[in-house]
């Protein structure tokens, strides 16, 4: 079924189970797993993300790739699952970003959010984030994304501390209608564009 034939983007992704904008859980911080103590609740929320994206992607192709953080489904847990635009799937538990900032080499593209699909915002993210997550098992790694997917991840990091991507955008730059903006169906570009998919830290 089609967006259209659903009605409009909101009720569209209400209807598939996304928390909307104006819900207070999308303003709270997340609550981190104890790992490993708390491993089988973990594979529980993500067993969850991966249905709800597995959902969504009935209705709607995201060329750029698609992410879902546990506030986004109801759960007030540190979980977020991304898609990448070549279908790999990067899990994120207790993760944090502790190198990349819009300090550093950054470029400025649209996004949107599941939880408010009607606008698109342009949006300053770093092109290099690293991140610090965990396994099941408790075990700390440090992942390092690029690019687009640097902005998938970093998108869904926000979600997990209640800050959501209008947040991010500069002052007096507002979202526009979807109906405006000009790349759906395409993947964000970059000068001499390579993989983004995360690489083992230096």
């Amino acid at each position: 079924m089609s967006e259209s034939e659903q009605g409009s983007p909101r009720e569209t992704m209400a209807a598939l189970g996304i928390i909307q904008a104006g819900d207070p859980i999308l303003r709270q911080v997340t609550r981190r797993f104890e790992l490993p103590d708390e491993a089988e609740d973990a594979r529980r929320v993500i067993a969850e993300l991966t249905t709800a994206i597995e959902r969504i992607e009935k209705v709607h192709t995201f060329a750029k790739g698609v992410g879902i953080a546990a506030p986004q489904i109801g759960i007030n847990r540190s979980a977020a699952l991304v898609r990448t635009p070549d279908r790999e799937a990067i899990t994120l538990l207790n993760p944090r970003v502790i190198e990349g900032n819009a300090g550093d080499e950054h470029d400025e593209q649209y996004e949107g959010c599941l939880s408010f699909f009607a606008v698109r915002g342009l949006v300053p993210r770093s092109l290099t984030i690293h991140v610090e997550h965990q396994d099941l098992d408790g075990r700390h790694r440090i992942s390092v994304f690029e690019r687009g997917v640097a902005r998938l991840v970093a998108h869904e990091l926000d979600h997990l501390v209640g800050v959501l991507y209008t947040d991010r955008m500069r002052p007096g730059v507002e979202p526009i209608p979807v109906s405006e903006y000009t790349g759906s169906g395409q993947r964000w570009h970059y000068k001499a564009d390579r993989s983004s998919w995360p690489m083992a830290p230096p």
